[in-house]
């Protein structure tokens, strides 16, 4: 028999980073696995994770059936008698007990797909709870709320030019490691190199020195969870030295009084002890940051993981902005994605309602995950009795860990849609196998609204879905016609096409619409007449900016030209946006929101705050490691341990604690042991431990972890909150170290 071999070319789902793949099959299956060399964005480049998608298809541990519980133990079931189970016990506990008895956690896989973005919303508004939670309050949060206050949306992230800045503030942020957050950029190590070999300047501001800090221009240590002290001062400074220019956007910008009076007491000097970095060097980073003739600050995970998340993300863009930085080639600038919509001037509004048990408010109609625990074993009327986790694993990612395992051991009923009977999924009633990447088609909407440069790449799946088992979206579907009344053996078409119907007469009612006052047929007419997230995918690049407008624009974007594209659609780099893109009621960018300036005392009594030498603790990543699943793939968890204890050499003396011995940590919510990696890549004072380990718990099925479980280090985090978005205090945790 002749063996058939074809090429195809699909953009990486596994991080942010967005790199196009190059995937070789002989027979239907998968034989190599690289970097698309041709891919717009990417060009080539790839990380260790790319290579895996074969791994993760042939690992036999994936789910391929759906698994229901029987007394006591998980055995394979038919996808009627899954959905049968669910719709017998979640239908009794929202008929007696309400939709907010039943609670819904979304994990971050569900924005590296198509059907997370579109039909997660379809099954929450069927179900109509308001106990949703997300990985949002576990990273990213903070940036959300300060997003919406400031610009009027909180999807409305400004993102760091990098392939035209002089000079790059970051900070909380590793990069070579994570691949990039909130900014989308393959080879992000590429561009930065670039930066310096033009002659520009890199500054990271880090309590480790990562690889990302090693290869900068200049790092500089912080004291964790102080990063808007050092921001704050930076404010300080521009206002007392006259430095503040917001260039193009000065008559669009409301607050700079106020803004100058929140920071009239942090100066360098009040804060410095505290931060741990000298008066003089802030000094020079305020300047050097509004002398270069276009710059960035940048932050992430590690700022916004912190008790003042808000206010650090918030002083990002206040610098940018007062140094003429927004919205500007080599600033901070507003991508512009194929598939985005207008969107309305309604403002952003924080705390519609707030939590049972502790009254913690509502951010994008989501609740901390940090309270779950909370609401699942706090009695009383509107307790949480039933679980939905979608590709998620909140017993390894959240904080308290211990807690949320316990809580969910005492729920009435649980369902997980995953790839894995993970540490989570194992608590269980009901697991829907997830569709494995290289099944289902991709695009990235979230992503492509996060890109540093505008581009569009659309990839088919190319294996065939297993045991005909449906696609993600269908059964996200199934789960809405249960939770709708609609039973599990509803018509999935029909509600398909009530949901792009619905899709439709939004649009076609928007006056800011492309298509406003066409007529629903003409747009059903001229569709593919292909169902799920693809004939949603083809609406809105049809409607896009890009967009052929459904023929109004002959020459604009179409899903049939994504489709001949293998190696996507360059849309060329970012354009300045405002004040067009401002969603704020009155057009105009709030630079002083006052929900954030009310938590500024908060913040001034920490910069009087001293360690007086008590350690810290502060997570940190790692380049073969995303998320807690990659772990059960053997070729990313080879080599050395990565699941260790950084601790600076002075510390370890001072504990009596060994190079390659064990350490056991402790804090206020548990305790962990950890191999010691004595290094002084770290600062005095604060320890490290990585995220997403932890797979020592029985009654799961992740062969590969189990030899290598590591320790989860959000058993050490008590589950404080940031309180303007209630993102999980995961950074800056007080432990205490000794010998284990």
């Amino acid at each position: 028999m002749t063996e058939t071999t074809r090429t195809e070319y699909r953009t990486c789902p596994l991080c942010e980073a967005t790199c196009g793949l190059e995937i070789t099959l002989r027979d239907g299956a998968v034989t190599r696995i690289r970097g698309d060399r041709d891919d717009v964005f990417s060009r080539g480049f790839i990380c260790p994770k790319g290579s895996t998608l074969k791994q993760l298809e042939a690992d036999p541990n994936r789910l391929r059936t759906p698994l229901v519980r029987r007394n006591g133990k998980h055995v394979p079931a038919t996808w009627d008698e899954a959905f049968a189970e669910i719709e017998r016990r979640l239908r009794s506990i929202i008929d007696t007990h309400g939709p907010d008895a039943v609670a819904v956690y979304l994990g971050n896989p569900n924005v590296h797909s198509m059907s997370g973005p579109l039909y997660n919303r379809v099954f929450l508004r069927a179900l109509r709870t308001k106990n949703i939670y997300s990985a949002s309050t576990v990273d990213q949060m903070p940036k959300h709320v300060s997003a919406g206050l400031m610009f009027g949306h909180p999807d409305l992230i400004p993102v760091p030019d990098l392939d035209r800045t002089d000079y790059l503030l970051m900070l909380g942020a590793n990069p070579y490691e994570s691949n990039g957050s909130l900014a989308t950029a393959p080879d992000w190590p590429g561009r930065m190199e670039a930066i310096m070999e033009r002659g520009g300047r890199v500054v990271v501001v880090d309590p480790r020195r990562t690889r990302t800090a090693a290869a900068a221009s200049e790092h500089l240590f912080i004291r964790p969870g102080t990063d808007a002290l050092l921001l704050f001062a930076m404010v300080n400074v521009l206002f007392a030295d006259g430095r503040v220019d917001p260039g193009n956007l000065a008559d669009l910008v409301d607050g700079l009084d106020r803004l100058r009076s929140a920071a009239a007491d942090f100066s360098p000097e009040a804060v410095a002890d505290t931060v741990g970095i000298e008066a003089a060097t802030i000094r020079r980073l305020a300047h050097e940051l509004a002398n270069a003739e276009t710059a960035v600050v940048y932050g992430r995970i590690g700022t916004h993981t912190a008790e003042f998340g808000t206010i650090a993300s918030w002083l990002v863009d206040a610098l940018n902005l007062m140094t003429g930085n927004l919205d500007c080639p080599g600033g901070a600038m507003f991508p512009l994605a194929a598939t985005e919509q207008p969107r309305s001037r309604r403002g952003f509004q924080l705390g519609r309602f707030t939590s049972r048990v502790h009254g913690l408010p509502e951010v994008r109609g989501e609740l901390p995950i940090a309270t779950l625990a909370d609401e699942i074993m706090t009695p009383g009327d509107g307790r949480v009795r039933a679980l939905v986790t979608i590709a998620g694993n909140p017993v390894l990612s959240t904080p308290h860990s211990d807690r949320l395992d316990a809580a969910l051991a005492d729920l009435d009923f649980m369902v997980s849609l995953d790839l894995y009977l993970n540490e989570t999924s194992r608590h269980a009633d009901v697991i829907l196998p997830g569709t494995p990447p290289l099944q289902r088609p991709h695009y990235d909407f979230a992503f492509t609204q996060l890109s540093i440069r505008n581009v569009a790449n659309f990839s088919p799946a190319i294996l065939p879905a297993e045991y005909d088992n449906p696609e993600e979206w269908q059964v996200l579907l199934r789960l809405a016609a249960v939770c709708a009344g609609q039973g599990a053996d509803a018509d999935l078409n029909t509600f398909d096409d009530m949901v792009f119907g619905t899709v439709i007469a939004r649009s076609i009612g928007s006056p800011d619409s492309r298509i406003h006052g066409r007529s629903p047929e003409d747009i059903l007419n001229e569709s593919t007449g292909e169902r799920g997230p693809i004939r949603l995918l083809e609406f809105f690049v049809r409607t896009g900016p890009y967009g052929d407008a459904y023929g109004q624009d002959p020459d604009g974007l179409t899903l049939a030209a994504l489709r001949s594209a293998p190696h996507g659609i360059d849309l060329g780099p970012l354009q300045p946006r405002l004040p067009e893109a401002l969603a704020t009621p009155d057009g105009r960018i709030d630079l002083a929101p006052a929900e954030i300036l009310a938590d500024v005392p908060r913040l001034a009594e920490r910069a009087s705050q001293h360690t007086n030498g008590t350690m810290t603790l502060v997570g940190r990543r790692d380049l073969r490691s995303n998320n807690s699943w990659m772990h059960n793939l053997e070729v990313l968890i080879k080599g050395k341990e990565r699941c260790t204890l950084q601790i600076h050499p002075s510390d370890a003396d001072r504990f009596g604690i060994e190079s390659g011995g064990i350490a056991k940590i402790v804090s206020a919510a548990g305790s962990v042991a950890a191999p010691v990696d004595i290094t002084e890549s770290i600062m005095p004072g604060v320890v490290s431990l990585p995220h997403g380990w932890g797979h020592d718990l029985s009654g799961t099925r992740l062969d590969v972890a189990a030899t290598r479980p590591g320790v989860n280090s959000n058993k050490l985090a008590p589950g404080a909150t940031d309180p303007l978005s209630g993102n999980a205090v995961l950074n800056g945790i007080p432990v205490e170290v000794m010998p284990g």
